[in-house]
């Protein structure tokens, strides 16, 4: 049985790994030369399953429009006569009260619990390395407010099975020396010691290595403009390669893992995916005094800012733009990173050497992806992710492989 997957990021990639491992003969096509090139390429790094809280929530619509002045804002609403953005941003709005949440919380936590243990088995059958840390994620608060609002999500995460506990600014130096730097703005934190953090790059192309020797076929470098159906059906897709020729791709079944991009092709074939993209910044530079850089991966609430220790390479990524399918990068914004890293670690990276990047992540109002079948029984989903990509890409693989194959997948969706 051949299937298809378009999309070589990591959630495709993975998703190739156990489909091929379930005994499919798998093709994975991208438009890029090689996999993980856009969305993969230098995303925050976190495993968060702690980051479970979704955008939408009680608290989200007032931020937002104190944020709408804001050209640094965490959250950029740009306006754009797009009714994708304006069905996006309604859908954001009904889920935004307390009940919402919790239930969209809950299914993200076990969504989440789920993906880091696949994620760990995966490393221990493979010997992959990408810069793990095992050392937990720090959310760290510099305003009381936000620190005393952290803990009903925290309460609420632990209660779910993912270990989230309030600490004093004193334990979270304790736990991450580099902390320290921060001084008496520190007002308290939460840790989550099941958390990781590690290279999403190296994971999914050391992945595909992996998936090659299982018998994958890699198709890069084509552009998939069309999935055709007939007959009740995909039938067929429709690609141009790189040297700008027509291509039609052949397969009996078909998961659609394209990132932002899902929505565009699915949307021909009657299937609405209110998905829509988020741009995402990151700054990554090499350490500079290594006291002074953090080990253990790290997250400003208040400025929704990650920081991984990606081996010698420090990464801080973050803000959400939701202006379309623009990838282009706004430097204003990979300044505005920048200048918060200097302001808490002044000492910790080498900022002259910075290197800034874009990328789309693909949003869902709910933050809950697209996983499973669709009106054609040959066209699975696997999309939708948003900033947990990374965090929720083998569970989400494991669960959609079990599905294609008929199999009651090990957790409900």
């Amino acid at each position: 049985m051949r299937v298809t997957v378009l999309g070589a990021g990591v959630v495709g990639v993975a998703s190739a790994w156990y489909l091929a491992r379930a005994g499919f003969e798998v093709t994975v096509v991208d438009r890029q030369s090689q996999p993980a090139a856009e969305t993969s390429f230098a995303n925050g790094g976190q495993i968060s399953v702690s980051h479970a809280e979704p955008w939408a929530n009680p608290q989200a619509p007032l931020k937002v429009l104190k944020w709408l002045a804001r050209s640094d804002a965490p959250l950029l609403f740009r306006p754009r006569a797009d009714w994708r953005q304006w069905w996006w941003l309604a859908g954001f709005l009904r889920e935004c009260t307390a009940a919402r949440t919790r239930e969209n919380i809950r299914r993200l936590v076990a969504l989440g619990l789920y993906s880091r243990e696949a994620l760990r088995a995966l490393r221990e059958e493979t010997g992959i390395d990408y810069h793990a840390q095992v050392r937990g994620i720090v959310h760290f608060y510099t305003d009381p407010a936000e620190f005393e609002a952290a803990r009903e999500p925290a309460r609420l995460m632990t209660e779910l099975g993912c270990e989230r506990r309030v600490v004093s600014a004193a334990e979270a130096v304790t736990i991450e020396p580099a902390l320290a730097s921060i001084g008496p703005s520190l007002v308290g934190a939460t840790f989550s010691p099941g958390d990781e953090s590690g290279d999403a790059r190296v994971f999914t192309r050391e992945l595909a290595r992996r998936c090659e020797a299982l018998g994958v076929r890699f198709l890069y470098g084509h552009h998939v403009t069309a999935l055709r159906a007939a007959a009740g059906g995909i039938d067929h897709a429709e690609a141009i390669d790189a040297g700008g020729g027509f291509v039609r791709l052949d397969s009996d079944r078909w998961l659609l893992a394209a990132g932002s991009w899902s929505a565009l092709l699915a949307a021909p074939l009657g299937i609405r995916l209110n998905l829509y993209p988020a741009k995402g910044y990151s700054v990554t530079m090499p350490v500079a005094d290594p006291e002074a850089a953090w080990q253990a991966s790290l997250t400003d609430d208040s400025h929704k800012l990650v920081f991984s220790r990606l081996g010698e390479r420090l990464r801080i990524a973050g803000t959400a733009e939701l202006s379309g399918w623009d990838r282009s990068l706004n430097r204003r914004r990979c300044e505005a990173i920048l200048a918060r890293v200097r302001q808490l670690f002044p000492r910790a990276g080498e900022a002259g050497r910075a290197e800034f990047w874009s990328g789309l992540r693909p949003a869902t109002p709910s933050n809950l992806p697209y996983l499973g079948p669709t009106r054609y029984p040959n066209l699975h989903l696997n999309t939708g992710h948003g900033t947990l990509g990374w965090t929720l890409a083998c569970g989400s693989g494991r669960v959609v492989a079990d599905m294609v194959a008929g199999r009651r997948p090990e957790i409900s969706w």
